[in-house]
């Protein structure tokens, strides 16, 4: 029985490293004015079991700039989960639901970074 997990698991980690860096591309495209000037990189996709739910982790430098990135992004969700389906297509029978959620790892380790220069 453990084996018939075993394939789906990793045909999820294959589908999210695929998610992941189909929507860096798609991000990547817009260019930094479309995000007000910030950056934004995709961290991490987590898919769901059943490949319907993706959770896009995704980080915004600089820091000040993540309430209106995230804003534009989710503005935006339906177009880019478009462009996401043109390019999962043929790999795909469906395109998940995209959940953008902002990665603040990087804030911690600024943090934690602060904490241990005092």
């Amino acid at each position: 029985m453990s084996s018939d997990n075993k394939p789906a698991g990793t045909r999820q980690l294959k589908v999210a490293r695929q998610l992941q860096r189909d929507l860096a591309e798609i991000i990547r495209s817009r260019g930094f004015s479309a995000f007000g000037g910030a950056m934004v990189t995709v961290s991490e996709v987590r898919i769901s079991p059943d490949l319907s739910i993706a959770k896009v982790f995704v980080s915004i430098f600089p820091s000040e700039k993540q309430a209106d990135v995230m804003k534009i992004i989710e503005e935006n969700k339906r177009e880019i989960r478009g462009e996401l389906g043109n390019k999962v297509a043929s790999q795909l029978r469906i395109v998940p639901e995209i959940d953008f959620l902002l990665d603040t790892s990087l804030d911690y380790a600024e943090h934690i970074d602060e904490l241990l220069r005092k």
